[in-house]
């Protein structure tokens, strides 16, 4: 095998190996993500809550799952952690909410790191038994070649009522004595992914043998070139910059 054929083939499995990675899954880090909401009560009094447990991960194609354990709920009144979680979110009976989008896949494989994009997507959030659509506005930045940040860039109002919540609102109210406690509830979030190819800390992971997806792709391009002519090879060569 001449040198050129081994340039040739070294490049067809660096682009194998790049196709798979695309393709690949981006991971949520629950340590570096945040996702908070905030509950007004007496008409103008509002409170920052959080919940502590998330997972999900951007597929191939685009699509982003995001769920979230209700369980987790953090209010930093321990009392009203057992509340929510019993009278409004009955977590023994609705353990998680679900939100699916869908994440144009060209935009997040085209970005750089340091490129910040401004992202609208639809979406649906499950919970309580009820599923609403949802409009996304956010930001994505790519913080390092691993690493993905998405963002919401305005809070996303929720109305309790639609999703069920509406009669544990109102016992919350009851117990707390309280006025009022308002359906609305805006949410904001903070999102932070790793590429498989990071440790989940931002540190690169072992490097992992070609799978055999890969392993096919580099036959299938051993065999076209193998036929080929000198002068085809050498024109393939000089389009990738090849050395001879």
């Amino acid at each position: 095998m001449n040198r050129l054929t081994t340039a040739l083939l070294a490049i067809s499995l660096v682009s194998a190996n790049v196709a798979t990675a695309v393709a690949d899954e981006w991971t949520l880090n629950p340590e570096r993500s945040h996702l908070a909401f905030v509950s007004i009560k007496a008409g103008n009094i509002g409170e920052v809550h959080h919940f502590t447990e998330l997972s999900g991960s951007i597929n191939e194609q685009g699509q982003a799952l995001i769920d979230t354990t209700l369980d987790s709920v953090e209010t930093l009144i321990p009392i009203r952690n057992e509340r929510m979680r019993e009278m409004l979110f009955k977590t023994t009976q609705y353990s998680n909410a679900s939100l699916s989008a869908k994440i144009d896949p060209a935009q997040i494989a085209a970005m750089q790191p340091g490129d910040i994009i401004e992202v609208v997507a639809e979406s649906s959030l499950s919970l309580h038994g009820e599923t609403q659509p949802l409009i996304l506005k956010m930001q994505a930045a790519k913080l390092d070649d691993d690493t993905l940040m998405v963002a919401s860039t305005a809070p996303v109002v929720l109305d309790a009522a639609k999703f069920g919540l509406g009669e544990g609102v109102e016992k919350l109210r009851e117990i707390a004595g309280l006025d009022s406690i308002s359906n609305a509830v805006p949410v904001t979030f903070v999102m932070v992914f790793d590429s498989p190819a990071s440790g989940g800390d931002g540190s690169a992971a072992a490097e992992a043998p070609p799978s055999v997806e890969t392993m096919a792709q580099y036959e299938a391009y051993r065999e076209i070139i193998e036929a080929m002519s000198s002068e085809q090879k050498e024109a393939v060569a000089a389009l990738f910059g090849a050395a001879r």
